[in-house]
């Protein structure tokens, strides 16, 4: 066999530049850079040497024949020519790898099929005696690449992907491959910042992939040193003697490194659920020295080594696979802003993501960026140096400006405080100095924009709101057009649902304007980020609009006219309350004395709470769901309400058609479209309507009234029922001022017997 070789060393996308430098510094001569590869000419020892210290490969493959190819038979008789009695014995185990197509082998099954064909046919022994197939731990794993009419046949010495260190286990839900990671350390620096003795910290570690890849790069571990089976195991053409030899010169720099002392490498991880995988991820890489993980959320993250030390902030935060994941995560980029702006000045950070536009949103510039993958999905690394002139705030000012105030900081700061007495000559405390300001980022033209509506409408409503009494109210809809928004307050909180946007848009466009208004809420309404909930309202089928969303379970305390009620502002797309329906609760309130009171399709049942609050001398909820039902026993003992209040669950046409009862009060809002396995058949408003209200019309008593109201935009009420019944409609009356822009929010009518 020859002394040197032809290898192939693949990667991720994206990384043929750093692995490269990386393959040339252990020793590839005539490298050549390909679509995720490396080519180049080695002896044994190199390959060796790559199998066991590149960070950057997938696979180390020796080429070991090229041929041309133009059918099926050529490749049959390309592989056959090899002398397969070098590399495997009679009854060894093989895997397959085919690649490519062209040359009449568009499968690649068959391709794969017609390599093996020729390996076996070549060692069967007149025994009978043949290789088998082995695809998880063969001895010998093959590879054939069809480029262009050629066939490259290789074998991989590596077996399972180079990325597979072995030491993590457990993983989180969006693991990084941990070559990726190690690209991405390599790339932001570390190599240099661990060589001058500094720290690292990570605020969204994860299972601590990077801690582990910058703890083995700042000790001079070489990434493999732990695995015990290569592709080259079992290979006849192996050299034990020399792999030894390698190896043994891999373990002794691996103990010297972790001989000295250890660098400050440290994990924090909001998500309780990951810091045991994380830390015995660590304890497995036999690197807990070295690395220590912390429960800790984003908004706290700050970096303590020992003597004042600087060093490298990396992260990987969640890019959100969906339009509305990334707008809620557009705070938690500007929290990571904060921090570093706050805790990290002089630091250098690197800051990995999918969704590059989140990136810009952390007000502090990056110097650099770099264009990775994360497997199919184009990603950045953001690379930032942590100065008071990256950051980017409300006011541009000059270089000089930046100078007099640093001057003038350090100026206030050399200066002896002058000790005060009071009258009893007892020296007075010196008041605490002011907590730092935090600069606000820097909103852009449009974002200013929709600040100033937000706030002009603040201004508005809220003296409306103030003077009713009203807590929660929607305080934008949409005014904008480009800003398709419903901006409702909850108290202290913000709920934000974003119309989707027609496909006539621009979707980068439509998201650069939300992160824009997201951007401006928080400033032009005075809350905290941390209170803004943000869901993507589209156009709903059946009971979609009552889907779960997520599972937090919590609940807000709201008031209104005197009640309280309890809101979800995180797990339904709908909250609980209605807020245009907000007046027609209160006339509830004020007519319900003394009555009896039926409330159909009730979902919360915040209307009947209403009606115990007014006097009702009973009330009557029914609805399909026992969720909603289960919260609205929760609204009726919020209220110390239970006696006279039934609950029912059922379909409500079904529970009409049985029902004897007579109501003097009703109120019936129903959905649009509901297919509910609970119910039989499909009820559509549209179509139902006269069905439903002949059916809760034969239970008002005389003198009764029937309020019926939906929000289906293009509903039209049958012209028949006027015929029937007194019919008024009272839409305009039950629409308040946070509604007034949308007056086709919903429609209601008053009916009463003729």
């Amino acid at each position: 066999m020859s002394d040197r070789y032809e290898l192939f060393l693949t990667c991720p996308k994206g990384l043929e530049g750093l692995l490269i430098e990386e393959a040339v510094g252990l020793g590839l001569e005539q490298a050549r850079e390909h679509t995720s590869a490396v080519r180049g000419m080695a002896d044994m020892e190199t390959a060796y040497r790559l199998c066991l210290w590149s960070r950057l490969a997938n696979r180390v493959l020796l080429v070991l024949k090229r041929f041309p190819m133009k059918d099926a038979e050529d490749l049959y008789h390309g592989v056959l020519d090899v002398d397969w009695q070098d590399h495997m014995l009679a009854d060894g185990t093989l895997a397959v790898e085919f690649s490519g197509h062209g040359s009449g082998i568009d499968n690649t099954h068959f391709g794969a099929l017609k390599v093996k064909d020729a390996i076996v046919d070549k060692l069967r022994t007149p025994t009978g005696e043949r290789p088998s197939v082995d695809k998880l731990n063969p001895d010998l794993r093959i590879h054939l690449r069809l480029d262009r009419g050629e066939a490259i046949l290789s074998l991989d010495l590596s077996g399972h992907s180079l990325h597979q260190r072995g030491y993590r286990l457990q993983q989180g839900a969006a693991p990084l491959k941990e070559n990726l990671a190690a690209a991405i350390l390599i790339r932001a620096g570390w190599p240099r910042i661990a060589a001058q003795g500094g720290a690292l910290a990570d605020p969204m570690c994860g299972v601590g992939t990077f801690l582990v890849e910058a703890a083995m790069i700042a000790a001079d571990i070489a990434p493999n040193l732990k695995r015990e089976q290569w592709g080259f195991t079992a290979w006849l053409g192996h050299v034990p003697a020399l792999w030894r030899k390698l190896h043994d010169e891999a373990l002794a720099r691996a103990q010297a490194g972790l001989a000295r002392p250890p660098l400050w490498i440290r994990g924090y991880e909001a998500d309780p659920r990951l810091i045991q995988p994380g830390r015995n991820n660590v304890e497995r890489a036999g690197l807990s020295d070295w690395i220590k993980i912390y429960q800790g959320e984003v908004g706290t993250f700050e970096p303590r080594p020992d003597q004042n030390q600087k060093g490298l902030v990396i992260c990987n935060p969640p890019y959100g696979e969906r339009l509305g994941d990334e707008a809620s995560l557009l705070y938690l980029y500007q929290n990571l802003g904060e921090r570093l702006r706050q805790a990290c000045l002089n630091w250098e950070a690197a800051v990995f993501t999918g969704a590059p536009d989140l990136g810009k949103r952390m007000g502090i510039r990056s110097h650099k960026q770099y264009s990775f993958w994360n497997g199919a999905l184009p990603c950045k690394l953001l690379l930032i140096k942590v100065l008071p002139d990256q950051f980017v705030t409300g006011e541009r000012r000059t270089a000089e400006q930046r100078q007099v105030e640093r001057e003038q900081a350090q100026a206030a700061a050399d200066e002896a405080p002058v000790r005060q007495f009071n009258k009893n000559g007892n020296p007075i405390k010196p008041a605490p100095a002011p907590a730092p300001v935090v600069e606000q980022a820097r909103l852009s033209e449009g974002g200013q924009m929709f600040a100033n509506r937000l706030q002009k409408n603040l201004k508005l409503l809220g003296k409306w709101a103030k003077r009713e009494g009203v807590e929660c109210y929607r305080v934008y809809d949409a005014d904008m057009p480009e800003y398709s928004l419903a901006i409702d307050l909850y108290q202290d909180w913000v709920h934000v649902q974003e119309y989707a946007a027609p496909k006539s848009v621009d979707p980068e466009k439509a998201q650069a304007r939300l992160f824009d208004a997201l951007a401006a809420i928080p400033q032009a309404l005075n809350v905290d980020k941390s209170r803004v909930v943000i869901k993507r309202r589209e156009r709903q089928s059946g009971t979609k609009q009552y889907e779960r969303q997520s599972a937090q379970g919590q609940f807000t305390e709201v008031r209104e006219g005197g009640v309280k009620l309890l809101v979800n502002l995180t797990d339904y797309l709908d909250t609980g309350l209605f807020l245009d329906h907000r007046p027609m609760r209160m006339r509830i309130q004020q007519e319900a004395a003394g009555k009896r009171f039926l409330n159909l399709f009730c979902y919360t049942a915040t209307a009947s709470v209403h009606a115990a609050k007014g006097g009702a001398r009973s009330t009557t909820s029914v609805d399909l769901s026992k969720t909603y039902l289960d919260w609205a026993r929760r609204n009726f003992s919020l209220n110390g309400f239970s006696d006279k209040n039934r609950l029912e669950q059922g379909d409500v046409m079904a529970w009409l058609d049985s029902c004897r009862d007579e109501f003097d009060l009703i109120f019936i809002d129903p959905p649009t479209f509901s297919n509910s396995k609970r119910m039989e058949g499909v009820f559509d408003v549209q179509r139902d309507q006269v069905q439903l209200l002949d059916l809760a019309m034969a239970r008002l008593a005389p003198g009764g009234v029937l309020y019926f109201s939906n929000n289906f935009r293009k509903f039209q009420l049958d012209e028949n029922l006027a015929t029937h019944y007194q019919v008024e409609e009272i839409t305009a009356k039950t629409i308040d001022p946070d509604f007034a822009r949308n007056s086709k929010i919903h429609r209601a009518w008053k009916i009463t017997a003729r």
